[in-house]
Parts: C-alpha cells; sequence; structure tokens
C-alpha cells in the first residue's frame, strides 16, 4: 500500500548537492490501471498501481535490463525523465523531491492514513496536489511538457 501527499516546489530554500539523489527514467504500459516500467539508477521494475489519489495498492516486479529496454518501445506516451533527491523531515519521514525538466514535486510517504492526512508541510512546499490527477506521473507521461 502507498499513502503518499504530493506537492509543487517553486522554490528550494537550500542547496541539494549534500543529499543522496537518484535517475529515474520510466514510462508507462497503461494508465488506467497505472502499469509502469521504472529504470532507477540500475534497478529496474515493472509496477501496478491502483485506482486512487492518496491512498492506491502498489505492486513491484523486478526486471532485467534487456525485459526494461524491450517494454520500453511499447510506452503510450513519453519516457519520463526526472532526478529524485531523498530529503530526511524527520525520524520517520523522508521528502522524495523530483526535479523533471520544468517541474519540481515533493512527495512524502506515510506509514497510515491519519498521519497522512494530519501532516503539515514545510513551509516552502506549494500546493497540495495530492487529489489533482494531473500530478500523477502517468498523467504528466500523456504531455509533452517535460
Amino acid at each position: 500500500m502507498e499513502i503518499e501527499r504530493k506537492y509543487l516546489i517553486h522554490t528550494i530554500p537550500f542547496d541539494l548537492s549534500s543529499f543522496p539523489f537518484r535517475t529515474i527514467e520510466q514510462g508507462y504500459l497503461c494508465t488506467n490501471p497505472v502499469v509502469r516500467i521504472r529504470k532507477d539508477n540500475d534497478r529496474y521494475e515493472l509496477t501496478y498501481k491502483s485506482r486512487g489519489m492518496m491512498i492506491r495498492e502498489e505492486h513491484n516486479l523486478p526486471l532485467t535490463a534487456e525485459g526494461y529496454e524491450h517494454l520500453k518501445t511499447k510506452i503510450d506516451g513519453i519516457c519520463i525523465e526526472k532526478t529524485r533527491y531523498m530529503i530526511p523531515l524527520s525520524d520517520s519521514l523522508t521528502i522524495e523531491l523530483d526535479i523533471f525538466s520544468g517541474l519540481q514535486i515533493a512527495e512524502v510517504e506515510f506509514a497510515d492514513a491519519m498521519s497522512a492526512e494530519h501532516f503539515t508541510p514545510p513551509d516552502w512546499f506549494g500546493e497540495d496536489v495530492t487529489f489533482c490527477p494531473q500530478y500523477h506521473n502517468s498523467a504528466l507521461s500523456q504531455m509533452k511538457l517535460l
């Protein structure tokens, strides 16, 4: 189960160079339900995500590099590329800051729905887009913005 809140980021008030990051490439074989392939540095996976906004079922299966490249030719839409920075927020929470070309989105994952519902974001977070389907990566893959 994935429970997360999502925010637009307009300005990052600190230098990101001290935080770990990963380079992610992902494409969508289907957007309803979501079936995604992802290359995360040197790790490859196929993911199924159920419908939903803040709470969704998620299942990941490993892929080989060859399997990923084969499925990449079958994606619907564009292949999304982003850099993901992992920024500690508290003892139990981490900000996953995704930097796309022209868009920055922060995601915070939670252990339960109550924690997500009562979350107070840092001051530098912008608009809460958790319940805006156009900011799901699957929707972004259908646009030519990134």
